[in-house]
């Protein structure tokens, strides 16, 4: 049966040790009966146990004795009674099961602490001096218990900031609250060549009525093997972190999250301001006159830190401070922050952010590589007596090396990406056509990996307006060099006046010549081991029909946006990349606009940064389109904005037109009979038309000229019907189709030759001229440009 605690005593005793009561619960527990027990002393109920092997408490033990003779084990109680005749009674109560743990732990966890706790524990009284300590304490300062006890910790211990430390015990004796894991450096006094670091907590200690009674102070010292251990994996932080992107920020930022919190407590990345653009780098020492630009802060505490300069910040060093002489002499520097050193008057916002922090000791150590500066690295501890060491100098210095290489690795690749982006830029055009028909915006935001991307609005004759938007894969240099030989094909090809399908279909055979160009460079020219490769979507829009003729070479097709906000993606037949080995044909798709459409090139890099939250799709660029009919630019903004700072992988191209009828009183169309008598009826209708127009004299006449030679050549060489157009835009054009497929040439008649020269005489009075073949009916348009006065 097992004992349960009562709120009723089993016994009681007087004050000679004899029973004078007994209990039902007492006779259940030991067998002896009332008369058996009462007037008898309470010695006969006991007897000695032997304590277990190992205890090593110091105290007797003894067990109640059964009427058996067996030994029962319980824990027990005692509350003095006060009687009626005023003596002294003794009442004993069987101790609770919980009590009897709680004890029993609290006396093994005392034990353990004192005999076998790998960190130092030291018990103080109210004054602050040592009256106990476990084994580990004498180790960590190497003295035994009678040279300890009776001592203060700061005579033990030769701590920089004793003064601190007594303070911080001080106020945990008076206040109550704990104080954890203060960081502190310091030497035995019995072993001065000794230095350690430790953890200091310190908790009161009160007796169950809450009586002070002292402090309880736990060093937990760190071992050679362990402070090893923590900068192996800061080293290992920085080599996995830094580097991991070739943006020079970005590495600057990582560097300082790899060291804040677990080596410092605030870090600052300062480069020098040539290395964000790209530039050749300083030679040490660096001079006042060189820039530095902040590129990254970290602050290990909870609330904003104060910075004494924003992200982003240029200016110079002040000579005077310790950040100056460590880009002068190129060698780090441990500097104490107490007691406001003179230098930092030099540099004021730095004093105020220094004070802000409570940074107590600076680490500063330059970033350097080849002799050349990048930068400089200033780390800060705010804890009293948490000072850099010489291994911790060594670890800056080598997380600083590796932080140098990525830097210029970064460096190198800004100053190609910027290059490239130069080279990119000044190959496309600085504006895009915009003419009655048409609008068009444009935006072109770099990629980090491109400078491939480009596109085009050109005008052609007869008041349309050819739309090409097109990537070479790659990246850098390479790839701008590549994009500006295809845009040049694209550009030579357009002023052929070629059918879109055609006109890719040429493109292709110029892509794949050039890919046969690179495969042939030496084996060990990096750039023959990557194919040329590029998309390219061609349209060509004629505002007097509003027709647009698409054709797409592994481009994603052109979204178009109805007047009334709804979004459409064109079905169109795509075709094979540029460059590539599929011999497909290109196909042609012809589509009829509503008044007020646009159309939307777009590159799949475009797509991806607009989807950044989430999977790439079109949702997102269809959603910047819909908002309505606004001004075309002010969509190109919009996505602008919509990237943010976030720079896409490749070109993020957007290509916008806005398309419209054709004024009808601005063209005049005549068909022609196929006869002689038709030419004179040709130059009346356009002298006629032209007037109207208000056209001066002088283009009149020559426009008079040009019909008479280009109907004449109709309707001699070429076949039936023959149509005449005149087109008065930004220029005026002169159009004459006929039905013939066979292509016009310009001669150099003789002096004696009675014909011949009408193509001659309207390529002299003309600006510009040319042949364009259509395709259905098929035949032949030749057309005849001419300036207008303004």
């Amino acid at each position: 049966m097992v004992a349960v605690a009562s709120d009723a005593p089993l016994m009681v005793m007087d004050g000679a040790g004899a029973v004078v009561e007994w209990s039902r619960q007492a006779q259940e527990l030991l067998g002896h009966t009332a008369g058996e027990v009462v007037g008898r002393p309470v010695t006969s109920l006991v007897r000695p146990v032997p304590a277990a092997s190992g205890h090593s408490l110091g105290r007797d033990r003894v067990a109640l004795c059964h009427r058996s003779g067996r030994a029962v084990a319980v824990d027990l109680r005692m509350r003095p009674l006060l009687r009626e005749d005023g003596s002294v009674a003794w009442a004993v109560f069987q101790a609770a099961a919980d009590e009897h743990k709680a004890s029993w732990t609290g006396a093994a966890v005392l034990e353990a602490l004192f005999a076998q706790a790998p960190f130092a524990v030291y018990v103080l009284d109210p004054t602050l001096r040592i009256t106990a300590c476990n084994a580990a304490a004498q180790v960590m300062c190497q003295a035994a218990p009678a040279q300890i006890v009776g001592r203060r910790l700061g005579d033990v211990y030769d701590f920089p900031a004793a003064e601190d430390v007594q303070s911080i015990l001080r106020g945990v004796l008076e206040s109550g609250a704990s104080s954890s894991e203060h960081a502190v450096c310091f030497h035995a006094r019995n072993a001065p060549e000794t230095a350690c670091t430790a953890r200091v907590s310190a908790f009161r200690l009160e007796d169950r009525q809450g009586a002070v009674q002292g402090v309880a102070v736990l060093l937990l010292g760190a071992t050679q093997r362990e402070q090893a251990r923590a900068r192996s994996r800061i080293v290992h932080a920085v080599r996995e972190r830094v580097g991991r992107t070739l943006d020079l920020i970005t590495t600057c930022q990582d560097l300082a999250e790899a060291l804040v919190p677990g080596f410092a407590d605030v870090a600052v990345v300062e480069v020098v301001d040539a290395l964000a653009r790209g530039e050749d780098l300083p030679l040490g020492p660096v001079g006042r006159d060189v820039p530095l630009r902040r590129a990254a802060f970290r602050y290990s505490g909870g609330e904003q830190q104060v910075q004494a300069h924003p992200i982003g910040d240029v200016r110079g060093l002040p000579y005077s401070t310790p950040y100056a002489q460590t880009l002068t002499d190129l060698e780090p520097h441990v500097v104490a922050l107490d007691g406001k050193p003179s230098w930092l008057a030099a540099d004021p916002e730095r004093a105020r952010a220094i004070q802000a922090s409570g940074a107590r000791t600076l680490l500063a150590a330059p970033l350097t590589l080849r002799g050349r500066v990048l930068g400089l690295l200033s780390l800060y501890r705010t804890k009293r007596g948490d000072c850099f060491g010489e291994e911790d100098v060594a670890l800056a210095m080598e997380a600083a090396a590796h932080t140098a290489v990525c830097l210029d690795i970064a460096r190198r690749f800004a100053r190609e990406h910027t290059t490239a982006a130069t080279i990119q830029r000044h190959l496309l055009a600085p504006c895009q056509a915009s003419g009655t028909g048409i609008q068009t915006a444009h935006l072109l935001m770099p990629g980090t990996q491109g400078a491939g991307g480009c596109f085009d609005a050109l005008s052609l004759p007869g008041a349309r307006t050819a739309l090409v938007i097109g990537e070479v894969a790659g990246e850098g240099i390479h790839a701008a060099a590549t994009m500006g030989q295809v845009r040049t094909a694209v550009q030579t090809l357009v002023a052929l006046d070629l059918e879109p399908d055609e006109l890719l279909a040429r493109l292709n055979d110029t892509a794949t010549r050039l890919a046969r160009e690179r495969a042939a460079l030496p084996a060990d020219d990096p750039l023959r081991r990557q194919p040329l490769t590029a998309t390219c979507a061609y349209a060509v829009y004629d505002p007097l029909d509003r027709t647009c003729s698409i054709a797409r070479a592994g481009h994603p097709p052109p979204v178009l946006v109805h007047p009334d906000g709804t979004t459409e993606l064109f079905d169109l037949p795509d075709g094979p990349a540029l460059g590539s080995a599929d011999g497909a044909p290109f196909a042609k798709t012809t589509v009829f606009l509503t008044e007020g459409s646009v159309l939307a090139f777009y590159t799949t890099s475009l797509v991806s940064a607009l989807s950044s939250d989430g999977p790439a799709d079109l949702g997102s660029l269809h959603r910047l389109l819909v908002h309505g009919p606004r001004p075309l630019q002010d969509i190109c903004d919009d996505a602008a904005n919509r990237l943010g700072d976030n720079a896409p992988t490749g070109d993020a191209v957007l290509l916008l037109a806005r398309t419209s009828g054709f004024p009808a009183d601005q063209v005049a169309t005549w068909d022609l009979d196929n006869r002689p008598e038709a030419v004179s009826q040709a130059r009346a209708r356009t002298r006629h038309r032209l007037a109207r127009w208000g056209v001066d004299d002088e283009t009149a006449y020559s426009t008079e000229l040009i019909v008479s030679e280009l109907v004449t050549n109709a309707i001699r060489h070429g076949a039936p019907p023959v149509q005449l157009r005149l087109i008065k835009d930004r220029t005026l054009t002169c159009e004459v189709h006929d039905s013939s497929p066979s292509a016009p040439h310009l001669r150099h008649a003789r002096t004696v030759d009675e014909g011949g020269r009408g193509l001659f005489i309207s390529a002299q009075l003309s600006e510009d001229w040319g042949v364009r073949y259509t395709s259905g009916p098929g035949g032949k348009t030749v057309w005849a440009e001419q300036a207008l006065a303004v």
